[in-house]
């Protein structure tokens, strides 16, 4: 691992991109013209009103989505002309998502939602079962492994959605208003594993929020407004 923060190679290289939405015959433009780059190891924030695009940017950088113009380089692929089947493979080894809502399994224990992301990578159950336990210990939760999401607080819920978007050791962290749903003490809580995250293991991360106490915790802090970075 490189012991650079923020400082290394282009790690996410927006050139001219745009991503348009078609309700019918009306034309939606969320992005306009974005031109960015996030190097390798930051923490980055993105802030604006709702509405701005932000969860858009955020659905492209992670290949949930594709430009409609522009390029798109996202860990040395060009997310933009990938298919369907080419970006799901390419999702599952460089990318790792936080949501607001955790998106756990109801019916599952934490380590075995922590495994989910593993089942796609073909392991034997053996080692699916060691990384998920040293991912809930990088978030604190080895004493928790076997409790069932509705055992748990929602800090520590989302604790168990940051470890199984690191199981798989991605590149890049995504992050959806991670704090949305928690009090300001779980919510430090969260912000200081993300930290801990990019400055000990180099994960880049790029979190929306609207939160002005979370995107402190960034390197850096940019502004969506009508689909342009301002």
């Amino acid at each position: 691992m490189s012991e650079t923060n923020g400082n290394g190679a282009a790690m996410i290289q927006l050139e001219n991109v745009g991503k348009t939405f078609f309700r019918g015959k009306e034309q939606l433009e969320v992005l306009k013209g974005l031109n960015l780059t996030v190097p390798e190891g930051a923490f980055e924030a993105l802030m604006g009103p709702s509405g701005s695009g932000k969860s858009t940017l955020l659905n492209l950088i992670a290949g949930l989505d594709q430009p409609s113009s522009g390029r798109l380089t996202v860990a040395n692929a060009d997310v933009g002309t990938m298919g369907e089947g080419e970006r799901a493979k390419w999702r599952a080894a460089n990318i790792g998502f936080v949501f607001q809502t955790y998106n756990l399994m109801p019916v599952l224990n934490a380590r075995e939602n922590v495994e989910l992301p593993l089942l796609l990578a073909k392991l034997p159950s053996a080692e699916r079962r060691k990384r998920a336990e040293i991912a809930l210990r990088v978030v604190g939760l080895e004493q928790r492994m076997d409790h069932l999401p509705r055992q748990l607080s929602g800090g520590q819920e989302q604790r168990v959605a940051i470890a199984r978007a690191i199981v798989a050791d991605p590149k890049i962290i995504v992050a959806d208003e991670p704090t949305g749903d928690l009090d300001r003490e779980s919510a430090n809580e969260i912000l200081n594993l993300l930290e801990r995250l990019n400055k000990e293991f180099n994960k880049t991360i790029v979190m929306v929020t609207h939160d002005p106490a979370a995107a402190e915790r960034a390197n850096i802090v940019r502004r969506l407004d009508k689909g342009k970075l301002v």
